[in-house]
């Protein structure tokens, strides 16, 4: 077990010769093998353990185990407890994910504290194995088929990293090798009740199949890894295209069209922004068939918005806000923390040339106004044209993409006619002419918008 350990790291790259690690230690079989081969390698250990409080006296009994452990092989041990149900019931949580969501934070901020840079955790072969069927009955990619991987960052973007040293042995040689030792350990008994889809696996499924053919766990975990191996250059070719064709987070329908698999280039770049893989499918779907409905279609995810909007996709923030301002009469109004609406009535009639600020014939417009979003049906007389035109077919002529459609203000009189188009267009209905006495000025102040004197 040893050398295939030592090989495992070294291939991984995963500690350095007497690195200083911090080991998640249960109490179970693999954090104490984990433990115990470290230690036997000369790295600099310290450990850590977390009380979830979820099985009564045998998490206390885990907990007095681990530390008579760590005080006989002179580790430093560190102690959380956690109130788990409590934290699950706030965040509408399932238990396992709040217990995740716990130890990793907290393993994270300890590494932080302690000046420590790798977290080693107790993850083996029959976990990974596991991992592969759970992630392939849930509908995955190859990012989910290639299951536990040796090593990633604690969470995105940070220093301390996660390895798994265990990951090329099974459970039966951890057991054996802790028997050589004369190295007791602590069992879960939640893991010998088949309630849940992994321990099913473990006590059922797999050892049925390993029964079935006897090279079928060797032959899985060869298939994991000949996945992680195709999963490098997979990984290399997506990522150059979404930092070479992706600008500004808008990608051209013709050009993802022609790659081998343009569904793995929309997973690969639109899954970290929340996307589900059904959505991400009918994405494809639609602009792929090439019908003469699909421009404006767009799919969200809880944080984004992606859009066909002509021969592009394009992807951008989520926006809810839908804003219904009533104007009764002149002054300043906040639409929200960045902008507001000034409303006043002025003597000079000169036409205003600055997107932001309309100049209307104050005689043409009746009090109170609506400043709001554009509804669909909405329709409105441009300034200079004879007829009354459809907003949207107006925006459409202008290039305007479906996110901008969506979030354009009109300025509504009480008549229910459109005055202004803000930022856009007046309408011809109110227009200065040489007749006009006063004018109402509405000008929409943010930090985009240019502001002339008066």
């Amino acid at each position: 077990m040893r050398t295939k350990i030592c090989a495992f790291i070294e291939k991984n790259h995963l500690l350095e010769a007497g690195e200083h690690c911090l080991v998640a230690l249960s109490g179970g079989a693999d954090s104490v093998a984990l433990l115990r081969f470290l230690l036997s390698e000369g790295y600099n250990v310290e450990a850590a353990h977390c009380n979830f409080h979820l099985r009564g006296d045998e998490s206390n009994r885990d907990e007095a185990f681990v530390t008579k452990l760590c005080v006989e092989l002179n580790v430093p041990l560190h102690l959380a407890h956690f109130d788990t149900r409590s934290y699950a019931s706030l965040h509408g949580q399932s238990i396992e994910m709040a217990a995740r969501e716990l130890r990793y934070h907290y393993f994270e901020q300890l590494c932080s504290d302690l000046n420590i840079k790798t977290l080693c955790v107790a993850h083996h072969a029959d976990d990974n194995i596991e991992t592969f069927f759970i992630n392939l009955m849930r509908g995955t990619g190859i990012n989910g088929l290639a299951a536990i991987k040796p090593k990633r960052p604690i969470s995105p973007n940070s220093q301390i990293k996660v390895v798994r040293p265990l990951l090329c042995v099974d459970r039966k040689t951890i057991e054996q090798w802790l028997e050589g030792l004369g190295q007791s350990f602590v069992t879960d008994s939640t893991n010998t009740i088949d309630d849940i889809i992994r321990n099913n696996l473990r006590l059922n499924i797999l050892p049925t199949i390993y029964k079935t053919s006897p090279s079928a766990k060797e032959n899985i975990l060869t298939t994991i890894e000949q996945l992680n191996e195709a999963k490098l250059v997979y990984d290399c070719k997506i990522s150059e295209f979404i930092r070479e064709k992706i600008i500004d987070n808008t990608l051209n329908i013709n050009v993802l069209s022609i790659q081998p698999s343009p569904l793995s280039v929309l997973f690969e770049w639109l899954t970290p922004y929340g996307f589900s893989s059904s959505a991400i499918r009918q994405l494809h779907e639609h602009f792929s068939t090439r019908s003469s409905n699909t421009s404006g279609r767009f799919w969200q995810s809880t944080t984004h918005e992606i859009y066909i909007n002509r021969e592009q996709l394009l992807l951008c923030e989520r926006h809810e806000e839908q804003i219904e301002m009533k104007i009764p009469e002149t002054g300043t109004y906040i639409i929200n923390e960045q902008t507001k609406i000034k409303v006043r009535m002025v003597d000079e009639t000169k036409v205003s040339k600055v997107p932001f600020i309309a100049t209307l014939d104050a005689s043409q417009v009746s009090f109170p106004l609506t400043l709001r979003t554009s509804h669909t049906g909405d329709r409105f007389k441009p300034f200079g044209m004879r007829g009354s035109k459809l907003v949207s077919d107006y925006l459409t002529d202008l290039k305007v993409s479906l996110p901008e459609k969506r979030r354009q203000l009109v300025a509504v009189d009480a008549t229910g006619t459109i005055v202004w188009l803000v930022g856009r267009r007046t309408s011809d209905i109110c227009r200065i002419t040489s007749s006009t006495k006063k004018a109402l000025v509405l000008e929409l102040v943010s930090p985009t918008t240019v502001n002339p004197l008066f």
